[in-house]
């Protein structure tokens, strides 16, 4: 076998399909585009929610409600479940880190402390907030509390 002799194999290379060359070239008249209408011209493009006539679903659902940007999410902690943490992972400070650590909380989580149930472990609070009870509950049992931004 020689360079110059070197073939694709049989079926491998097609001819092009020649689109809208006259009617004998089996693919002239609409070019194999259907009949008229945008979709057969040149640079066609339709809009993204357009639904053909149809009332398009960002018109056919009502809107309801609004968000409030200003509004705070918090992961919520009552007396009764800190005072089971505490026990079960042996905290001496209930903190972001320690809650992050033991998979509890995530990076961006803000903490609140809500008084419900009791506490008797003498525990150093660092959260983002807390309820006037909790907060009178942790001092009673010896407890500190800071207050995070």
């Amino acid at each position: 076998m020689k360079l110059h002799e070197l073939r694709p194999a049989a079926g491998a290379v097609h001819k092009e399909k020649r689109l809208g060359r006259g009617e004998a070239s089996g693919k002239g008249g609409t070019s194999t585009k259907g009949n008229k209408g945008g979709q057969s011209r040149a640079g066609y493009k339709s809009k993204i929610a357009h639904e053909g006539g149809q009332m398009p679903i960002q018109r056919r659902v009502p809107k309801r409600g609004f968000k409030n940007p200003g509004h705070v999410t918090y992961k919520v902690f009552n007396l009764a479940q800190v005072e089971l943490l505490v026990e079960k992972y042996k905290l001496e400070e209930f903190s972001l880190e320690n809650l992050y650590v033991n998979g509890l909380v995530s990076r961006t989580d803000k903490v609140k402390i809500l008084g419900n149930g009791e506490i008797a472990s003498k525990v150093t609070f660092k959260v983002h907030a807390l309820s006037a009870k909790a907060k009178a509950a942790i001092e009673a049992a010896g407890g500190t509390v800071e207050v995070l931004n």
